[in-house]
């Protein structure tokens, strides 16, 4: 599934995507493949980037427009 936010607030934060596969501790080519939609980002990976840029999960998944 494509989550076009989880691009939206990397870009918005000024950070690169690897960067934030660093943050995950995480490959850039999986970090990617979250962003792009090609894998299913797991729920510990969805939560530690809610924390990173300061929202929710239901915002990043799309569920919310309240950040």
């Amino acid at each position: 599934m494509y989550f076009r936010r989880m691009e939206d607030l990397r870009v918005d934060s000024d950070m690169t995507q690897r960067q934030v596969a660093e943050y995950l501790n995480m490959q850039l080519t999986v970090y990617r493949r979250y962003e792009k939609g090609e894998r299913e980002i797991p729920v510990w990976a969805l939560i530690k980037l809610a924390q990173l840029y300061g929202t929710t999960t239901d915002y990043i998944l799309g569920l919310s427009d309240r950040r």
